[in-house]
């Protein structure tokens, strides 16, 4: 079974395809996943494999695990281009999220002040305002939209609650405005026998009805790069990437970053 990749709480710096040198902040368990999607393209895994013995991640600790790394990095005479939440699950839904942002800003304004702050999300939690009113205080708020097609989403991302619905959360990152991004990554393939495409002409169709509903600052459209617990998937050329970008700015006026 493909596993977790991280095994740190604040790991790297690495390099990302789409943000640049980044420091990660893992907020599920080192040995574990905890996340509110069980997306067949997850490269930590499924969830089949358990949230593992670790925990999540104190608020205390992250924040001493952060200031220590930032300071070692500024003694080096290096700065992350940002500090991206991400890891192995979804960062949302851990109880003191809003407090760990609060404490990740305020250690970004002291020890590396032209980084950026994103999050990685789900868009699973943006029924708590208390999740909203952080994901509004970072630079970068990154949230999914994988499929505006009901069965594709549920096919992909698998949601663990039924009350996800593409209705709701279209309505509730519409509600956020053009602070956010938002994060689409387009594959296709089969699962149990059944396919699984949102590259069709109809599921561009449909995200750019979301999309002109949403009016994000940002379109990321991405595809897969690693190693996907379904095999099946396929990875989506480059041109046909460029092709539905092109398409979507034209129909909506909103600017797309591929990554390939």
């Amino acid at each position: 079974m493909q596993r977790v990749l991280f095994h740190e709480t604040v790991f790297g710096p690495i390099r990302s395809r789409r943000l640049g040198l980044s420091l990660g902040v893992n907020l599920s368990p080192l040995d574990g996943k905890v996340c509110s999607f069980d997306c067949l393209y997850c490269e930590a895994g499924y969830n089949a494999q358990g949230p593992g013995t670790t925990g999540l991640p104190a608020r205390a600790d992250v924040a001493h695990l952060l200031d220590e790394k930032l300071r070692q990095m500024r003694e080096a005479g290096e700065q992350p281009d940002v500090i991206t939440f991400s890891g192995n699950g979804e960062p949302t839904l851990h109880p003191e999220f809003a407090g760990i942002i609060d404490d990740t800003l305020r250690l970004r304004d002291e020890l590396c002040p032209g980084a950026k702050v994103s999050v990685l999300a789900n868009s699973t939690m943006l029924h708590l305002p208390r999740v909203v009113e952080a994901l509004l205080r970072v630079d970068n708020a990154i949230l999914k939209l994988d499929s505006a097609v009901e069965t594709t989403m549920r096919a992909l991302d698998r949601p663990a609650s039924p009350a996800f619905t593409v209705a709701a959360v279209v309505e509730r990152l519409a509600a956020m405005g053009p602070r956010i991004i938002v994060q689409t990554l387009l594959t296709r393939g089969s699962h149990d026998g059944a396919p699984v495409d949102n590259t069709t002409p109809a599921e561009i169709d449909a995200l750019i009805e979301a999309y002109r509903r949403i009016k994000p600052r940002e379109i990321m459209l991405y595809t897969i790069d690693r190693r996907t617990p379904e095999h099946s998937l396929e990875h989506i050329p480059r041109p046909e990437m460029d092709a539905a970008a092109a398409r979507i700015t034209a129909a909506t006026g909103i600017p797309v970053q591929v990554s390939a």
